[in-house]
C-alpha cells in the first residue's frame, strides 16, 4: 500500500514566531529571578495577561494552543500567593492520574528553587501511600488530584485529617483540560463543585478558578456551568508554533466483479500499515484510534507486518505498544516510561493520550479516522511538534459521514467554528446522588435551595426512606451508606461488569453494563494488550464474564436493536413540514447477535446469535420529529422482506436516521456512544395506514439525559441542513456507508426524504432497487404460523430459557392468528387492560419476535374468552370479603 497515492489533501501551516511581554510589574522579584535562571527572560503575552487578571481576582479560562505554556500561566499567580502567604492552599484538578503525575514533574523545579519549607506540592490520588497523603494534607501548598478524590476523600472528610485547614485557606482551584468535563463527567463535576461551594462557605473561603480548555465554541459557558462562577476568556496565543504539515488520506476503494462499489478499505488497516512503516523508519509517533477495540486491531496487524518482515532478529514489533483504558495503572506507567526513554518509538492509543502527558518528543501523528470533534482533532495533532521542529499529521478518512464531509470540505476543519460542549448539571439522577453526598457533609439548610434546584422535591423522598432526619429546620444525613462512594463520576450507570481469565482467575478489565453487553457477551472476542480472549460465559447475577485465550483470525462486533416509548412531552414547535418535540422517553436497547470480522481484510465471516438478548431499558430525554406522510408512504413501498420475513431490505428509514444522527453529533459535540437515533416502531408496519404519525427520535444514551437531546431541539434546523450537506455532497454515485450507512440504499431517496422535512416534493423517479445477496441468520426455533398448534411446546421452551414472561404465557390456554395479529384470550377485563399496557405489550411482542419468525408488522391483541361474565361474580365476592375483613378489624 503506497501511502503517497492515498493523499487527497495537504496543507502546511507556517511556523509562528513567539510574542513576548515583559514581566508584569506586580510579579515578585523572587519569581523573576527563578524564571531568569531557568532561561525564561520574558513571558508569552497570554502568560503575562493571565497573571495580571488572576491577581485582580478574576476567574479565568484560557484556550491557547497545546504546548503553549499554560502550566506556567497557572503557576505564576498561585506561587506568588503562596510565597506571600505560606498558609495559602491551591488544588490543581486533572482528569487523569497520569496527567497529575506528569504535571507534578513540572512543579519540581519551583520547589527546588524555593525549598519545601516555603513551597510544597504532592499528588493525592488512589495510588498515594498513607504516609505521603498525611504529609500532603499537613504541608503541601499545591495539591494535585482528580475529581474522584475531591468527591470521595476531600469533601466527605472536610472537618478532619487536616482537610479543614486546606479548605479554610483555599485560594485557587486550577482545572486543566476543562473541555473533557462534558456529558456525564461534566455534569458530575458541576455537582461536585456545588458541594465544594457549600464547604467553602462553611469555612469562609472564596477560591478563584483558573481553567484551561481546548478550542471549543463555548469555553466561558462551559466554565460557568461547571464552576458556577463568572469567567473571562484569554485566547490571544503568544507561544511559537513550528511548521506543521497536514495530510488527509482516502483509503483505497473496494469494487466487486460487477464493478459495483462496496465501500473502502478500513482506516484501521491503513493505520496499521503506516504504523509499521513509521516503526521501521525509527520515527517517534502516536497513532490514535477511536475505540479500545481499534487500538488492539491496529496493534496486532502492525506487529504482524513487522514480525513478518523482520529478518534481523532485532524485533521491531517490540518497539510499539498499545495505550488505552482497560490497562492497569502499572501497565500504563511502564508504557509511558518506555516511550519517554526511547525504548518504544510509537504508541497506538485511544484519546487517553490526547491530554498533555509527557511521553517525549513526537514527530508524527496518525489519526485512524476523524476523532469526532474539532477539539479532539487539534488536541491529537497537537501532540506532535512540541520540540519546535516541523512535524507531520496524517488523518485517515473513515468511510463515515463526518470523515467524508471533511473529504469534500477539508478547509472546514481549519476555518469553521468549533462545537459547543454540553453539560446538564440538573440531571435528576446525578443531582440526587450529590444531594445525598452533600447532606452527609453538612446538614441541608435553606441556603441550599440556591445550590440544588430540585432540593424541595428530593428532601421528602430521602425523609421517607429514612436517609435524612429533620433537626431544627435543617436536614441531616442518617443513612447507613457512604453516599459519596455510591456512584461513579465518569458515567451514570454504577453497574460494573468484570472480565476474568478463566484459566488463572485474573481480572482482565472492567466496564459498565451496556458496554459489557456489547463487548463481553458470550461468543465475543475481546482484545487486550495485543492478546485475544474468547468469552465463554456471562454471569449476569455476579456481573462477571469468563474468557479463555483465543488464537482465531477474527474479532467480533455486536448487533443490536432499539425500541422507544414517549413518557411525556415538555416542548414542541413547528419547523417547515415537520413538528419538533422534546420530552422524556423510555428506551430499551437489546444486543441479540454479533458478526465475526476477519483481521486485515475485515471480511464478514458470519454471524452468531445470543441464546437470550441482553437488554437494558432506561428513562432519558429525547427530541423527536415527525416524518411527512408522503415520505412514510414512499419509504414503506420500497421495503422488501427476505424469504423468512425476518430480514428487511431497502429500509430508507435507516438511511435518514444515519444522516440525522451524524449531523446531530456534529452540532452537539457528542461521542459515538452519547446519543442514539431510532424510528418509532410503526415506521416498519407495512400494513398500517398514514393516520398515525411516524417519528424519528434523537435521544441521550444516559439515564435522565445530559442535555444533548435538548441541544438538538434548539439546533434542529442546523441538524437537518448538515444532514442534507453530508448526503448531497458525498462523492459516491448512488449511496454508500459514509452518507446513508449502506451502499444498498439510494442516497437520492434519503436526500429526498430530508428535503421533504422542509418542503413537499414529488416522489423521485428512477429509484434504485438493488438485488441483495443472501444474509446469514440464525434459524428461529418456532414458526409464527405454527404457534397455535405448538403453543404448549412454546411455553415450555420459554420456561427452560428462563424468560420473565414464561409464567404468564403458560396461563394462556390457546392463541389464534389472523394475518399479522396474534390474539391472546383472557377471562378478565382488568387482565385485558394490564396485558395491553404499553410496556407489557412491548415485552410480550419482543419475546414472540425473538423466538419465532413473526413478521416485522406483528400486532398483539387480547380477546375476552367465553365465561368472562361469570368472573364478575368472583369480583363481587372479593369486594364483599374485603369489606368484611375491614369490619372485623
Amino acid at each position: 500500500m503506497q501511502i503517497e497515492n492515498l493523499i487527497t489533501y495537504q496543507k502546511t501551516t507556517p511556523s509562528i514566531p513567539p510574542q513576548y511581554a515583559p514581566y508584569p510589574q506586580t510579579l515578585s522579584e523572587e519569581i523573576r529571578t527563578h524564571l531568569a535562571t531557568h532561561g525564561i527572560p520574558s513571558l508569552y503575552t497570554h502568560q503575562a495577561e493571565m497573571f495580571t487578571q488572576a491577581t485582580r481576582g478574576k476567574n479565568i479560562v484560557i484556550t491557547t494552543s497545546t504546548a503553549s505554556g499554560k502550566t506556567l500561566g497557572f503557576l505564576l499567580p498561585v506561587v506568588q500567593e503562596i510565597l506571600s502567604n505560606p498558609q495559602s492552599r491551591a488544588i490543581f484538578l486533572y482528569p487523569t492520574k497520569a496527567l497529575a503525575s506528569d504535571q507534578y514533574r513540572a512543579i519540581r523545579p519551583w520547589i527546588e528553587t524555593f525549598g519545601e519549607h516555603r513551597l510544597s506540592a504532592g499528588v493525592y490520588d488512589g495510588d498515594t501511600p498513607p504516609t505521603e497523603r498525611s504529609r500532603i494534607r499537613k504541608n503541601a501548598n499545591i495539591i494535585l488530584t482528580n475529581p474522584e478524590m475531591l468527591n470521595s476523600a476531600f469533601l466527605p472528610n472536610h472537618s478532619k485529617a487536616g482537610f479543614d485547614f486546606i479548605f479554610s485557606n483555599l485560594k485557587y482551584i486550577v482545572i486543566d483540560e476543562l473541555h473533557t468535563y462534558r456529558g456525564a463527567f461534566g455534569s458530575h463535576l458541576a455537582n461536585v463543585f456545588r458541594r465544594l461551594s457549600r464547604i467553602c462557605r462553611y469555612y469562609h473561603a472564596s477560591p478563584r478558578f483558573l481553567c484551561s480548555s481546548a478550542t471549543i465554541a463555548n469555553p466561558v459557558e462551559l466554565a460557568r456551568a461547571v464552576c458556577q462562577r463568572e469567567f473571562i476568556r484569554i485566547d490571544r496565543d503568544g507561544s511559537p508554533a513550528p511548521e506543521k504539515r497536514y495530510f488527509f488520506l482516502q483509503p483505497p476503494k473496494i469494487y466487486g466483479k460487477d464493478n459495483q462499489y462496496y465501500g473502502q478499505v478500513q482506516s484501521t488497516a491503513v493505520a496499521a500499515a503506516m504504523t509499521a512503516q513509521l516503526a521501521e523508519e525509527g520515527q517517534s509517533f502516536l497513532t490514535f484510534a477511536k475505540s479500545r477495540r481499534n487500538v488492539e486491531v491496529i496493534l496486532k496487524e502492525a506487529r504482524d507486518m513487522l514480525d513478518g518482515e523482520d529478518i534481523s532478529g532485532t524485533g521491531p514489533a517490540d518497539r510499539i505498544s498499545g495505550y488505552r483504558g482497560g490497562y492497569t495503572p502499572k501497565e500504563r506507567k511502564e508504557i509511558e516510561r518506555k516511550m519517554t526513554t526511547g525504548e518504544l518509538c510509537g504508541l497506538i492509543s485511544t484519546n487517553a493520550l490526547e491530554l498533555g502527558i509527557d511521553i517525549g518528543k513526537i514527530d508524527t501523528t496518525v489519526l485512524a479516522g476523524y476523532p469526532g470533534t474539532k477539539a479532539s482533532f487539534w488536541q491529537q495533532t497537537g501532540r506532535a511538534g512540541r520540540s519546535g521542529k516541523a512535524c507531520s499529521n496524517y488523518l485517515i478518512l473513515d468511510n463515515l459521514p463526518l470523515d467524508q464531509y471533511i473529504s469534500i470540505n477539508p478547509d472546514w476543519l481549519f476555518d469553521g467554528e468549533s462545537e459547543s460542549a454540553v453539560v446538564d448539571r440538573d440531571n435528576l439522577l446525578i443531582e440526587l446522588a450529590h444531594i445525598r453526598a452533600a447532606a452527609a457533609e453538612l446538614p441541608l439548610t435553606l441556603d441550599d435551595i440556591a445550590v440544588f434546584p430540585d432540593l424541595g422535591e428530593t428532601i421528602p423522598v430521602l425523609l421517607r426512606v429514612k436517609e435524612l432526619s429533620a433537626q431544627d429546620g435543617r436536614f441531616s444525613w442518617c443513612g447507613d451508606t457512604f453516599p459519596a462512594g455510591d456512584f461513579s463520576l465518569r458515567n451514570i450507570d454504577k453497574v460494573r461488569y468484570k472480565l476474568v481469565d478463566q484459566e488463572n482467575a485474573r481480572i482482565i478489565t472492567e466496564m459498565d453494563e451496556m458496554q459489557a453487553f456489547r463487548e463481553i457477551h458470550e461468543g465475543a472476542v475481546y482484545m487486550h494488550g495485543g492478546a485475544q480472549y474468547e468469552v465463554v460465559r456471562m454471569d449476569q447475577e455476579t456481573k462477571t464474564s469468563y474468557a479463555v485465550p483465543f488464537r482465531g483470525n477474527y474479532y467480533t462486533m455486536p448487533g443490536s436493536s432499539t425500541t422507544i416509548r414517549v413518557i411525556h412531552g415538555n416542548a414542541e414547535k413547528e419547523y417547515k413540514r415537520t413538528k419538533v418535540f422534546f420530552g422524556d422517553v423510555n428506551v430499551k436497547e437489546s444486543v441479540y447477535m454479533y458478526k465475526k470480522l476477519q483481521f486485515h481484510n475485515h471480511q464478514n465471516l458470519g454471524y452468531g446469535q445470543l441464546t437470550r438478548p441482553l437488554s437494558k431499558d432506561f428513562d432519558t430525554e429525547s427530541t423527536w420529529i415527525t416524518i411527512p406522510k408522503n415520505v412514510v408512504q414512499v419509504y414503506r413501498s420500497l421495503i422488501r422482506e427476505s424469504g423468512n420475513g425476518q430480514i428487511l431490505r431497502n429500509n430508507h428509514f435507516d438511511g435518514i436516521c444515519y444522516a440525522i444522527r451524524n449531523a446531530a453529533r456534529m452540532a452537539t459535540m457528542t461521542e459515538q456512544e452519547d446519543i442514539g437515533v431510532t424510528m418509532s416502531g410503526n415506521a416498519l408496519d407495512l400494513g398500517a395506514g398514514l393516520q398515525e404519525e411516524v417519528c424519528l427520535y434523537i435521544f441521550d444514551e444516559y439515564v435522565g439525559g445530559l442535555g444533548y437531546a435538548e441541544k438538538a431541539y434548539e439546533l434542529m434546523p442546523k441538524i437537518i441542513e448538515h444532514a442534507m450537506e453530508m448526503v448531497g455532497g458525498c462523492k459516491c454515485k448512488d449511496g454508500c456507508a459514509a452518507c446513508v450507512g449502506d451502499y444498498r440504499l439510494d442516497k437520492k431517496i434519503v436526500y429526498w426524504g430530508l428535503e421533504n422535512l422542509l418542503l413537499e416534493l414529488d416522489s423521485p423517479m428512477g429509484m434504485k432497487l438493488p438485488e441483495h445477496t443472501p444474509s446469514t441468520y440464525m434459524q428461529k426455533p418456532f414458526s409464527f404460523e405454527e404457534l397455535p398448534r405448538k403453543w404448549k411446546e412454546f411455553c415450555v421452551f420459554l420456561g427452560r430459557k428462563g424468560e420473565t414472561m414464561a409464567a404468564f404465557f403458560n396461563t394462556v390456554e390457546q392463541v389464534s392468528i389472523e394475518g399479522d395479529t396474534l390474539f391472546l384470550p383472557t377471562s378478565s377485563t382488568f387482565y385485558q387492560a394490564w396485558i395491553l399496557e404499553p410496556s407489557n405489550r412491548l415485552s410480550l411482542k419482543n419475546i414472540i419476535s425473538f423466538y419465532t419468525d413473526a413478521p416485522p408488522s406483528l400486532r398483539l391483541e387480547v380477546r375476552l374468552a367465553e365465561g368472562t361474565e361469570n368472573r364478575k361474580d368472583t369480583e363481587e365476592k372479593i369486594r364483599r370479603r374485603y369489606s368484611h375483613l375491614n369490619d372485623t378489624k
